[in-house]
């Protein structure tokens, strides 16, 4: 039964077949309309290519578009002068492609595109981030270098075209030309030279035979956008010293935009610019000075656990002058370390202004003495014990100046019940308690400011180590105890959750600057704690706790080579103040002598003459108010 329907179907199926070859057959095109099919089919492709040639004219230049170009064929040469003028003839070139040239030495491998004729890689051989990988100041379109300028009635940007590589060598020197030419002898050409063992290369920007290609009487802009790098562990550390610095024509003035958030400005005569991300720079520095110069900062650092890739976004829209019918443009690039023992080879270019080393006298206290120490000490020695033997230098060559403020606080302390008589005596006439304490000070040779005065004088030297520590490139990425970075904070153990200011982690060198900070003030200020709070005078308990808990918050995340250096500090001056006072200062001969000037008349100086008068006025005006009264 099942056989049989099987069978039926089989005979449908092979009689429905036959129908269709059947209908086919007697339906098929005479050879008439299939010569006339042909011929439709051809004049539908040709219309087909002559749209997508017309398309490939009017599209930007890309390296798929030029090699479909073949200089025999004229309608697509045709395109490219419609678009490029005379430039159409790069585009015909074999370097019209999207191919790179490399140029390096023992420290610098830059890479350089045929497209722009511009770098589009700059590493450095013998520097390593946070993670370990290589350190790329240019990388994957972080750079974009641009000449915006107008040829036959058209606008061009040379990042949009081919230049022709060309390598060669002048002595030791490595040199690539990179030309955009508008024909067999005419061209824009990009020229870099790097010597041996050198992060700045020569740079130079020069045109020839294009007086009646290139029109000199439009604006011609040179553009330098720049995105920097993260490169170190905590990227809103590096952030803080990241920052667009520039040089005017006289070399004696700089300037600088701000690190926080947006920053523009306009500025005359700018001979260099240095777009810094902490320890790495990278510089473009002119011979002629740029005429006008836009310069723009922003702070790409909005989210520091979002945004980990980028610090600053940076850039200069470069006016150019013409010469002569043409540009010519003799400059220098760097890139490289922000290290002032290299900055300080090119001393002709004033580069250590680019480094945040402190203004006046502490930039003058960095560079001649604090590094040139440092510098010897760290060849000798490892870079935590370097910071240790430098403290420890600078705290003995002020020690002169700790032990008059320790004698000082002596005196302070052999006066003290003179002091509490005199305060009991006059108790509710604050102006008569102050008369009689100057009065007593003046003569026994003791006073606050004797004591305050050398703690003044060491400030400069203090401040100027603060400046030194986080930009101290030597310090990068050497280790000491548990700190694996002493250009970084060190840690002991991070935390679940972020705190504002504080951060997600716990440092351990803060910690133990801030217990010794506070047994010093203990020690220094517990005298003057004990006494009577004076009008007008600081609250020395509130700066005691206020001291430790500011380097135990905020140095949280800064350099632990800093908290070094501080927590050494601590410790040696604790370490003196109890030599002093155990073994120098003897407090019963202080008594003594002071017992002894109170019976000499003591002649007071024409400031301490003045104090007294007014001080006397002030109290008759106050009695002559009470009466009144």
């Amino acid at each position: 039964m099942e056989k049989r329907k099987f069978d039926i179907n089989t005979l449908i199926g092979i009689f429905l077949i036959g129908g269709i070859v059947a209908w086919m057959f007697f339906n098929q095109p005479t050879p008439e309309e299939i010569e006339a099919e042909k011929q439709k089919q051809e004049q539908v492709t040709q219309e087909e290519n002559k749209a997508a040639s017309q398309e490939q004219e009017t599209k930007e230049i890309t390296p798929e578009v030029v090699n479909s170009v073949n200089a025999t064929d004229s309608l697509a040469l045709e395109g490219l002068k419609n678009r490029l003028g005379s430039f159409a003839y790069s585009g015909t070139l074999p370097s019209a492609e999207d191919a790179t040239t490399v140029i390096e030495n023992d420290v610098l491998r830059l890479t350089v595109s045929n497209k722009g004729g511009q770098i589009v890689e700059a590493e450095l051989k013998n520097e390593t981030q946070y993670e370990g990988k290589p350190v790329f100041l240019i990388k994957d379109g972080n750079s974009d270098f641009n000449l915006q300028f107008n040829a036959e009635n058209r606008s061009l940007n040379t990042k949009d075209l081919f230049f022709e590589p060309s390598l060669s060598k002048n002595g030791d020197n490595n040199v690539l030309s990179m030309k955009l030419k508008a024909g067999p002898n005419s061209y824009l050409e990009y020229r870099y030279e790097l010597k041996p063992g050198d992060h700045m290369l020569d740079f130079s920007l020069r045109t020839q035979g294009l007086d009646g290609v290139m029109d000199t009487s439009q604006p011609m802009y040179l553009n330098w956008d720049y995105k920097g790098y993260r490169q170190a562990k905590s990227i809103t550390y590096e952030n803080r010293y990241s920052r667009l610095t520039y040089e005017f024509e006289n070399g004696d003035d700089h300037s600088k935009l701000s690190a926080a958030g947006e920053d523009e400005e306009t500025e005359k005569d700018v001979t260099w610019m240095n777009y810094r991300t902490h320890f790495f720079s990278s510089m473009l520095l002119t011979d002629t000075a740029f005429k006008e110069v836009k310069l723009t900062s922003e702070d790409l650092v909005k989210e520091k656990e979002v945004d980990t890739i980028f610090t600053k976004k940076y850039g200069a829209k470069m006016l150019l002058e013409p010469k002569g019918g043409g540009l010519s443009y003799d400059m220098n690039m760097y890139y490289g370390p922000t290290d002032y023992q290299i900055f300080k080879k090119y001393e002709d270019r004033n580069l250590d202004e680019a480094m945040p080393l402190g203004y006046g006298i502490f930039g003058v206290i960095n560079k001649y003495l604090i590094i040139p120490v440092f510098g010897v000490l760290s060849s000798w020695f490892p870079a935590g014990i370097a910071i240790i033997l430098l403290t420890i230098l600078f705290k003995l060559l002020l020690s002169p100046v700790q032990y008059k403020q320790y004698v000082s606080q002596a005196k302070m302390k052999v006066l003290k019940p003179e002091l509490d008589a005199i305060r009991k005596k006059y108790e509710g006439n604050q102006m008569k308690i102050q008369q009689e304490t100057l009065k007593l000070q003046n003569i026994a040779g003791a006073s606050p400011l004797k004591g305050c005065l050398p703690a003044l004088l060491q400030i400069p030297v203090f401040y100027a180590l603060f400046t030194f520590f986080p930009t101290a490139f030597d310090l990068r990425q050497k280790s000491f105890l548990w700190a694996d970075d002493l250009a970084s904070f060190d840690v002991i153990a991070y935390l679940p959750f972020d705190i504002p200011i504080y951060g997600s982690h716990v440092s351990l060198f803060p910690i133990l600057a801030s217990i010794a900070i506070f047994i010093y003030m203990m020690m220094s200020t517990g005298q003057q704690m004990q006494q009577q709070q004076q009008p007008g005078m600081p609250n020395m308990k509130f700066i005691m706790y206020l001291s430790p808990l500011f380097m135990l918050v905020f140095f949280n995340q800064y350099a632990s080579g800093l908290s070094v250096y501080y927590l050494t500090s601590n410790l040696i001056t604790i370490g003196i103040m109890l030599v002093i006072k155990k073994f120098i200062i003897d407090e019963d001969k202080i008594n003594a002598k002071i017992q002894e000037n109170k019976k000499k008349p003591k002649k007071q100086n024409r400031f301490q003459r003045k104090m007294a008068e007014m001080m006397e006025q002030a109290e008759a005006q106050k009695k002559a108010q009470q009466k009144r009264k």
